[in-house]
């Protein structure tokens, strides 16, 4: 599977390491004493729901939950009445490449110079000081992937981020976290390059395009592997190939290193890339948006493929006019799916929680039974799925990551609120504490300027 391969530092063109994956992550969990949760109703993620529950965080992780030794030192929070979830994940976010304030300077997520622009990197758009990131911690969001556009058939890699504030992307990457591959179909990609006579104009030129770039993937990993090969056998005259930034994704691709996330809303298309996928030996890890996921539930499912969805965008285009509300809880299967409600939006990243509940109030009223330890799995245990980085983050257990949320009450009510905030078990946003609310530089500048 993708997310048992996912952990690697080091991504291998043929069997032979290139190099090291430049940009490597920097992130260092932030110093914090043990705390201890008490008497919490807490949903795990992974589909129990405990009450007047114990949870211990220490060490940036969780210790256990229940009943455990408590060390010395240890803070103590009263979560009476209070719920306890898992941090939430935000897979499809532009947070950093389209940061606030909204200007052309800062538009920075969309490379619209080729139709296949697999070489670029988002992480090398995101401005960490983009007010974004705070207003999303305050609604508990602690990862998120950060993905260039939807303008190009291949549109680069994401990246997927610690909501911490640093000055350095590098600073926020999730260590071990895999990239992932943005790609596109529809209308975004021919709408671009169709008004300037280019390919493609057509949902067919899409097609064409997407196979001869996975052809030349194939030809560069079978380009590789013959050198090796040469140089293997000890031949001193075996040249190997140059090195292509595109090509190399691409082959990590087929490989099963990067993780591919695709920007798909029609039914009939979707099963063509999945045909697709198929031709060319590699998987789809999420479909993102998929208005119309719940015409082919038992297929994504069949093929283990997380479906990253809105809870009631539709209309806004064509190939979003057939959306239903019930979407998510239709893809939401007992067996092998993997429902995620996204946001793809610097306001409904704020509130996750409320997205899902709207959800599962369309669900209950189409006749299904939705509870709050079903739900949310739509933000915490699935979403770390489709990001390769379920092993070690997205549900409450022992030695998983303490990123956690308390809330003031049930989180699926509109009138509750995150009141703490931990990543790795530190606490880095207090509603209740002015000072445990971060404000980055460019905002605080902003601030000082108007109190004049």
């Amino acid at each position: 599977m993708l997310r048992n391969a996912s952990i690697s530092i080091l991504f291998f063109l043929s069997s032979v390491a290139i190099a090291e994956v430049p940009f490597p992550s920097t992130y260092e969990p932030v110093s914090n004493s043990p705390t201890l949760l008490r008497n919490a109703t807490i949903l795990t993620g992974d589909g129990q729901r405990l009450e007047n529950t114990d949870l211990l965080l220490a060490d940036g992780t969780i210790q256990w939950l229940g009943s455990g030794e408590v060390p010395a030192g240890t803070e103590e929070v009263d979560a009476s009445g209070r719920w306890v979830t898992p941090g939430l994940i935000d897979v499809h976010s532009h947070l950093g490449v389209y940061p606030s304030p909204g200007v052309a300077a800062h538009s920075d997520g969309n490379e619209l110079t080729n139709p296949v622009t697999a070489n670029i990197w988002a992480e090398h758009s995101v401005w960490p000081q983009d007010p974004g990131f705070s207003r999303a911690l305050a609604g508990g969001v602690t990862t998120l992937q950060v993905l260039p556009g939807s303008g190009n058939l291949f549109g680069g890699r994401g990246v997927t981020l610690k909501n911490v504030y640093s000055t350095s992307y590098q600073d926020m990457k999730f260590p071990g976290a895999p990239h992932g591959l943005k790609m596109a179909c529809g209308e975004n990609p021919k709408s671009v390059y169709g008004p300037r006579n280019q390919t493609p104009s057509t949902r067919m030129g899409n097609v064409a395009l997407y196979r001869a770039e996975w052809i030349a993937a194939q030809d560069y990993i079978a380009q590789w592997e013959r050198y090796r090969a040469k140089a293997e056998e000890g031949d001193e005259e075996a040249v190997a190939p140059v090195r292509d930034l595109k090509l190399e994704t691409l082959a990590g691709v087929l490989r099963g290193e990067i993780i591919v996330h695709m920007h798909c809303y029609r039914a009939d298309e979707m099963m063509t890339i999945l045909a697709l996928a198929e031709e060319f030996d590699y998987r789809i890890g999420t479909f993102h948006h998929a208005v119309e996921a719940y015409k082919i539930a038992d297929e994504l499912a069949e093929n283990q493929v997380c479906g990253a969805l809105w809870a009631d965008w539709w209309g806004f285009k064509m190939e979003a006019y057939d959306g239903i509300q019930e979407n998510i809880a239709l893809v939401d299967r007992p067996e092998n799916s993997c429902a995620i409600v996204h946001s793809d939006s610097a306001e409904g990243i704020q509130r996750l929680n409320q997205e899902a509940a709207k959800a599962m109030g369309k669900g209950r009223r189409a006749g299904l039974d939705i509870s709050p330890e079903r739900a949310i799995r739509w933000i915490t245990q699935n979403a770390a799925r489709s990001l390769g980085i379920d092993e070690v983050t997205g549900t409450l257990a022992t030695g998983k990551m303490a990123d956690v949320v308390v809330w003031s009450g049930n989180p699926f009510s509109v009138y509750s609120k995150a009141d703490l905030v931990f990543v790795d078990g530190a606490l880095m946003y207090d509603r209740a504490d002015p000072a445990r609310q971060p404000v980055s530089d460019f905002e605080l500048g902003q601030l000082q300027e108007v109190a004049r």
